[in-house]
């Protein structure tokens, strides 16, 4: 009888526990596996090549949509992204962040080319005509409004989260931003494990 006991608790915990079943991730940042966006990108990269998601499988890709003259969020995100790559050492060359200029009237290839490699030299600066810059917004669902300032020149309000995709090219994670390095390295590295 109480071996009968013993294998009744045992399947009941298999059963609870999820015996034989891979656990699911644990992410710090939300989790949007399954999002029925982010699913598309299609602009040129800083050194003029015509880029896809699909040219990044077999990498963590990192979206984060800005401008070159972003006071705050922009830089800040891109550092906090470039200490995550430095962290990861060997296998921060399995990571590729692309930072999509919501601007492209002035950021131009050039100075998407020395804005991002001055936070890493891997980072990759993406633009494209207002077309293309308004199609992978909608499709990342970014907010992008372009606001006037004294003297007639203007800035650019934008969402400011990141977006990250596993090495498939699926989109898995939402960063807000002010998330932190280790956060985002924390998950990164939980992408890495899993694929």
């Amino acid at each position: 009888m109480r071996t009968l006991i013993g294998t009744a608790l045992i399947a009941l915990a298999c059963v609870l526990n999820g015996c034989g079943q891979p656990a699911a991730p644990k992410f710090q940042l939300t989790d949007v596996t399954g999002a029925n966006f982010g699913k598309s990108l299609a602009l040129t990269d800083h050194t003029g090549k015509p880029r896809t998601l699909v040219d990044f499988q077999g990498k963590i890709v990192v979206v984060f949509f800005g401008f070159t003259q972003c006071p705050d969020v922009c830089p800040t995100t891109l550092a906090e992204m470039a200490k995550v790559v430095k962290e990861l050492g060997a296998e921060g060359g399995k990571v590729q962040v692309l930072f999509v200029s919501v601007d492209p009237e002035r950021d131009t290839r050039e100075l998407l080319k020395q804005y991002v490699t001055a936070f890493h030299p891997s980072f990759l600066g993406m633009v494209g005509d207002a077309e293309a810059t308004a199609r992978t917004a909608k499709e990342f669902k970014v907010y992008v409004q372009k606001q006037p300032t004294k003297g007639g020149g203007y800035s650019v309000d934008h969402s400011a989260g990141t977006f990250i995709l596993d090495q498939q090219g699926r989109l898995r994670l939402f960063a807000q931003y002010g998330a932190g390095a280790q956060v985002l390295l924390n998950d990164i590295r939980v992408l890495l494990k899993a694929s």
